[in-house]
């Protein structure tokens, strides 16, 4: 019963109006004659029509039929078979694809907003084509010419898939003690042997070959991370035609029974001896993998808000139509819609503002990435990097909190499988663990964003940002002011602190730091108001959900300011038997 319609207005509000993207696409050469306003309109409502005709009406019935296994061969929902040739003869597999190898060449930020619109319709759908997407980025950039040349077409058109195989089951996050070993041959290729789970999409009946991007370590390899290598190895070997010839000795041993995304073939590969290729330098593989690792990331976070979305509009029709309690009072025989009722509203609008401030995050990241591509930016790449591990925790815990508030909107109804909203809340959990768990984000950021350079990058965003809210002064933004004087402060003394204390505030900090940002979010919403012609309606929603995000979320960072301002140390005065 769960229904969807793409927010294209909102979409197209942050695309054209709060970043005026169409003007920097036209501006820039490499885009110019491919992109313009109406061309990325018409794409995004061809991109919906499949979303929410095709995709998000059978999400219940994905989730039902689930990936399944049977004599070494995975079957997906029947669906699947049909949403994704509509994706492939639209174009939608390459839409970011490099021309030259047959992708639409499409920016990043036109992108990802299709990726949000396919995760509200189906998060496990959406990552057939998007580790796809991931591992076509990482081989464009660390493939040489000729595997590119072979592999890249196939993978932009859809007629081949791609994975990322790291994890081990006793190597997690810890890479270093991978066991999958790859051995030289004469003529240039490698022998994998090995194991490898959580595979997503690591088998499955969608495509004619698939290619796994495989992590493993040469015989030579120094201990460690720095010793690990990354691989192409493909389910069939090309032929002299460049079409799947013979079978590699790679198995699915195994799909995972999970919590949520049922639709997603989430395997246990086996390599026994695979044939493989080397892709980028020997021992480089962490560094070539995490260059498709972090346009996942950013996929994580479309998946937070994706799901978000659709919880959100169906939590609002719900409360509009269910009648329950007496609100006015006037009639003690008459039931009124329950959103009439304070706390509903409050749950709605948490929601709400935390959507559309996150929208537009994700609008901005996406540019940073595209300008870094296109003009070849040093600093939109490193405030893209910096901004990373936010859209991917950030956004997905606020998502998880979106689908769970949802549900409570719906009361009984939210917690059982008809209306479809304990769905969304499964599938969403994964978002805050998969691509690296949200406190390990939170590390990467406290530790490898913001202290190793001592702040740089972030103070000097937060200065730019309190120069132009000063040139462009909006009263209902007057707040973010302090936030960011108090947020600049508290940063300089916990860059003053040794590692262990940045590892102990590293979540706090980053939420923080989000919840700044996504004031800023707001400020550039409000900004943009004052210079384009919207309806009347969308405007005052637009202006009330800013000022309510102003008055009752953002003074949420005086509690993790006064947290951040606390001695950490009592977390290590716990023995582990005090536990």
């Amino acid at each position: 019963m769960s229904q969807y319609q793409a927010p294209l207005n909102d979409i197209l509000f942050n695309l054209f109006d709060v970043w005026q993207l169409d003007k920097y696409w036209q501006q820039q050469s490499q885009l110019s004659e491919l992109i313009e306003a109406d061309t990325a309109k018409a794409i995004l409502e061809e991109a919906a029509k499949i979303c929410e005709q095709q995709l998000a009406p059978l999400s219940g019935e994905a989730d039902r039929q689930g990936a399944k296994l049977q004599d070494g061969k995975v079957t997906l929902p029947q669906h699947y078979q049909t949403v994704y040739q509509s994706l492939t003869e639209g174009g939608w597999t390459g839409l970011s694809g490099d021309p030259h190898f047959g992708g639409m060449g499409m920016p990043k930020a036109l992108s990802m907003m299709v990726d949000e619109m396919l995760c509200s319709a189906d998060i496990a759908f959406s990552l057939y084509p998007g580790l796809t997407a991931g591992a076509c980025v990482a081989l464009l950039q660390h493939a040489d010419d000729a595997t590119k040349a072979l592999y890249l077409p196939k993978m932009y058109s859809g007629e081949w898939s791609g994975t990322m195989c790291l994890t081990e089951s006793h190597a997690g996050s810890d890479l270093g003690i991978m066991r999958t070993t790859a051995k030289p041959t004469d003529d240039g290729s490698y022998l994998l042997s090995g194991s490898k789970i959580f595979i997503t999409a690591g088998e499955h009946d969608l495509t004619s070959n698939i290619i796994h991007l495989v992590l493993a370590k040469l015989p030579d390899a120094p201990a460690g991370s720095r010793g690990i290598s990354l691989f192409l190895v493909p389910k069939f070997l090309p032929d002299s035609a460049g079409e799947p010839g013979e079978r590699n000795t790679v198995t699915v041993g195994s799909i995972e029974h999970k919590m949520g995304i049922n639709g997603s073939a989430t395997c246990v590969l086996n390599f026994d001896e695979a044939k493989g290729y080397l892709i980028g330098e020997s021992h480089r593989g962490l560094a070539c993998m995490f260059t498709m690792m972090n346009y996942e990331r950013l996929s994580m976070g479309s998946q937070g808000l994706g799901a978000a979305e659709r919880a959100y509009q169906n939590a609002l029709s719900y409360a509009k139509e269910r009648l329950q309690g007496r609100i006015s009072e006037k009639d003690a025989n008459k039931a009124e819609p329950i959103i009439g009722h304070a706390d509903v509203r409050r749950m709605l609008l948490n929601i709400k503002a935390m959507n559309e401030a996150g929208r537009t995050f994700a609008t901005w990241v996406a540019s940073l990435l595209d300008k870094a591509k296109y003009d070849n930016c040093p600093a939109s790449a490193q405030r893209a990097n910096l901004l990373t591990p936010i859209a991917k925790a950030f956004m997905t815990d606020q998502g998880f909190d979106a689908c769970v508030t949802a549900q409570q909107i719906f009361g009984g109804h939210g917690y059982v499988k008809e209306w479809g909203m304990e769905q969304l809340v499964r599938d969403v959990r994964i978002a805050q663990i998969y691509e690296g768990t949200n406190g390990i984000q939170a590390a990467d950021f406290m530790l490898r964003k913001v202290a190793a350079d001592q702040g740089l990058v972030l103070l000097t965003l937060l200065a730019e940002i309190k120069d132009e809210m000063a040139s462009v002064p909006i009263h209902t933004a007057e707040s973010l002011h302090l936030y960011i004087d108090q947020l600049q402060s508290l940063t300089a003394e916990l860059l003053a602190q040794d590692s262990r204390a940045q590892s102990t505030n590293a979540c706090d900090y980053l939420t923080l730091v989000s919840y700044v940002l996504y004031g800023y979010m707001w400020y550039k919403n409000l900004a943009a108001l004052k210079n384009t012609s919207h309806s009347e309606s969308f405007t005052e929603a637009k202006q009330y959900t800013a000022a309510y995000y102003f008055e009752r979320i953002l003074p949420k960072a005086e509690g993790l300011l006064a947290v951040l301002r606390c001695d950490s140390a009592i977390m290590d005065k716990f023995a582990t038997d005090h536990f």
